[in-house]
């Protein structure tokens, strides 16, 4: 995302403190000519819409919730943000018909805007919303839940986003020589293994001493690291409570 000179500049300004025109966000905000305005954002902003705010230079393109809503009370609008959005997407082509719309669902969700291979990390640029008839089960509301994640598997174009779709990246893989450590109450030691298989920070794994040829399992805690004893129990118990607050 590149967003205008003037608009990273109001980050540092405080936003007014007299109310403007009352304004919402669109359901479906699309941008035909690569120059993201409040008019594309949002609904009623009347001759305030032809501010521009950001530029799209990719498919989609997604701006700080916050940097918007500075700038449209700049421009004398009034967005409350009382769906708490921390990020808006953009998406680039001609806004969709109401007919069209209602044919293929009333329900927003986060979409692939391009086809991704397995094992590829999930970029800004890669989601956009759209509507369906039903979201999956573990659909996320914020895309910033899956920025950065890495596919599972490849993922198609225009898909709605599962949860399932993406893990942690791998920073371990399969054959790799990492190094192995033990840390417990003042004593440490380290040694080289070798990965049976890959892995994300806090997944166990097999690993394999180069030396004895003895496999146990370890923890991975970063790239090419792994631990085993009380550090590793601590990073599994980690992310087991993370993902179970998800």
């Amino acid at each position: 995302m590149k967003l205008f000179a003037s608009l990273a500049a109001l980050l540092t300004i405080a936003t007014p403190a007299l109310a403007g025109v009352p304004v919402t966000v669109k359901a479906d905000i699309v941008d035909a000519d690569g120059v993201v305005t409040l008019g594309e954002i949002f609904a009623g902003a009347g001759a305030a819409g032809a501010t521009p705010v950001a530029s799209r230079a990719q498919a989609s393109v997604m701006l700080n919730a916050q940097a918007v809503r500075i700038a449209a009370a700049r421009a004398g609008l009034d967005w409350a943000n009382a769906e708490g959005l921390r990020t808006i997407v953009v998406r680039g082509g001609a806004p969709a018909a109401s007919g069209a719309v209602a044919a293929r669902g009333n329900v927003d969700v986060l979409t692939w805007a391009r086809s991704i291979q397995a094992g590829e990390m999930i970029q800004p640029a890669d989601l956009v919303w759209g509507k369906a008839a039903a979201a999956p089960a573990d659909a996320p509301n914020d895309p910033e839940a899956v920025i950065g994640l890495a596919a599972r598997r490849p993922l198609r174009a225009g898909a709605a986003v599962a949860g399932r779709d993406v893990s942690a990246p791998q920073v371990v893989q399969a054959n790799e020589v990492v190094t192995l450590t033990y840390d417990n109450g003042g004593v440490s030691l380290a040694l080289q293994a070798k990965a049976l298989s890959g892995g994300a920070v806090g997944e166990t794994i097999n690993v394999q001493n180069v030396t004895s040829k003895k496999t146990v399992q370890a923890v991975v805690t970063g790239p090419g690291q792994a631990a085993v004893g009380p550090q590793a129990e601590q990073l599994k118990l980690n992310r087991s409570t993370r993902y179970a607050l998800r």
